[in-house]
């Protein structure tokens, strides 16, 4: 064991250079465990220091007070203060004696990744990137409260909540092999529709098949370097490639869903004598209806998730195909994955199998080789982890590994993680002259709102190649590639 670092009466204990540990004190019932370097850990007790109200470290010590939660209150490498849980966090509950929390889920339900891949490279359509631009950002619905041209009766919407990407599929958005290439094959089972209110379905009418506004986005990406041969050519990456990334959730309905079941659950925690060490960590129990209705409930909510990319990625396909004469079979799916949800899984704890119901904040899945729930292709290498950057600095591919599934519940990180709040980006910066700095670099910004830019500059977040450096150095995922963005299209 390396050094101690207290503040404010907090202990962190250096396990390994990229691993610390909050020992159980007090009501915690397990250890708090964080992924980071010796910058992580000291940008989080700052934190601590400045006094912040909201601050990553007490909220992972919380997280380990809630019933039912196994081996260790985890934080990624990107963690930052989200409502109750981090963002970043990984926590894992007993089915039968733990919890399930819409705040280990967060209000975007299922917000996740999919990956697109081309034949093509940045050298063959240098010379159309803009003409690629202007054609994403005119087909691609963006922006606060963007509606696109997928109208839903009520009838319809519950069929999404249902089916999930299978839907969009059936409306003739995407390419049947899309469905091997998605985490759950884009339909949970359990997902319950009426659990969900009429107010969270009325959200939903026209935005299947928008992008949303805040950190979502659609982004042209190049393959700069490949880190890991043999699991790129199990991905189909090639360097200086064209990828499509898109970053999207569950929109209205999902937030709508969240902020439904926090009353729900906050009353839900006093019926069954549950103590909160902080109201935003409202809970029931797995087993209870209260909990098994916020499950379903969740569950149509990453439905819905699933059915919006299936679509977004449609669009997008149509977009290359008016500007390049590609077909949408030419760029097929790479991968999908989420990175808000909870889901029932079997995991080793102590020697022995058990189900547990895996919360992921802003953390991805990462199972490693072996997994028979991974597409046939990529079950030697593990499954391909989808980690966004910046719009001005780089996103990366991960794998995961057989180390992950035993730390970390196969979960991994799932972006850079902000150091900066929206409020303070918009201060420090003006979106035109982001766009504008941003273009001098040979990346394309299209947006519907400059202030959104400002919020999303590539200085509010942390370094990309750092947190990545930190889980792949810890031995939790593999680098497989790095890529730059090269056309981003934003809300």
């Amino acid at each position: 064991m390396g050094k101690t670092i207290t503040v404010n009466g907090i202990q962190l204990d250096e396990i390994t250079p990229y691993v610390w540990e909050i020992p159980a004190v007090k009501e915690m019932l397990v250890p708090g465990r964080i992924y980071g370097d010796q910058k992580t850990i000291d940008h989080l007790v700052e934190d601590v220091r400045a006094g912040k109200q909201w601050n990553a470290l007490v909220q992972i010590m919380n997280v380990a007070a809630l019933p039912g939660i196994v081996k260790a209150s985890l934080a990624m490498a990107d963690v930052h203060p989200g409502y109750g849980f981090p963002i970043g966090g990984v926590a894992a509950f007993d089915v039968e004696g733990g919890v399930i929390s819409a705040a280990g889920v967060g209000y975007d339900i299922n917000c996740g990744v999919r990956t697109l891949r081309t034949s093509l490279t940045q050298d063959e359509v240098q010379a159309k990137q803009q003409a690629v631009a202007e054609a994403l950002f005119r087909t691609v619905p963006a922006g606060l409260g963007s509606t696109g041209d997928i109208h839903l009766s009520k009838r319809e919407v519950d069929q999404v909540l249902l089916k999930g990407a299978r839907f969009s599929l059936e409306r003739g958005y995407g390419i049947t092999s899309d469905l091997d290439f998605i985490e759950e094959q884009g339909c949970v089972e359990d997902a319950d529709p009426g659990a969900v209110s009429k107010r969270a379905k009325e959200r939903e009418g026209r935005q299947v098949g928008t992008l949303g506004s805040g950190n979502h986005y659609l982004e042209v990406q190049v393959v700069e370097e490949i880190y890991d041969p043999e699991a790129a050519d199990a991905y189909g990456l090639f360097p200086d490639q064209l990828l499509v990334s898109i970053h999207s959730g569950s929109r209205g309905l999902g937030h709508q869903i969240g902020t439904d079941y926090m009353k729900i659950l906050i009353e839900a925690a006093s019926k069954y004598g549950i103590q909160l060490p902080d109201r935003d960590l409202a809970c029931a129990p797995f087993r209870s209806p209260e909990g098994q209705r916020y499950y379903g409930a969740m569950n149509a909510g990453m439905n819905c998730a699933f059915a919006n990319r299936q679509a977004l990625a449609h669009l997008a396909r149509l977009a290359f195909q008016k500007i390049l004469g590609t077909r949408p079979e030419d760029m097929p799916t790479l991968y999908e994955v989420g990175h808000n949800n909870a889901k029932i899984e079997e995991h080793e704890v102590d020697g022995q199998v058990r189900q547990l119901v895996v919360h992921r904040k802003g953390a991805t899945r990462a199972f490693g080789p072996g997994r028979t729930d991974l597409p046939e292709l990529y079950r030697a290498v593990g499954q391909p982890v989808l980690v966004g950057g910046t719009m001005g600095t780089a996103s990366f591919i991960l794998c995961g590994t057989q180390l992950g599934m035993e730390e970390t519940f196969g979960s991994a990180l799932h972006g850079a993680g902000r150091v900066m709040s929206r409020r303070r980006a918009k201060r420090q910066y003006w979106g035109e002259d982001v766009i504008k700095e941003l273009r001098g670099r040979g990346i394309i910004i299209r947006a519907h709102s400059k202030a959104g830019v400002a919020e999303e500059a590539p200085g509010a977040y942390k370094d990309v190649e750092q947190v990545v450096s930190v889980m792949h150095n810890a031995g939790i995922t593999r680098k497989v590639a790095r890529v730059r963005p090269w056309v981003c299209i934003k809300g």
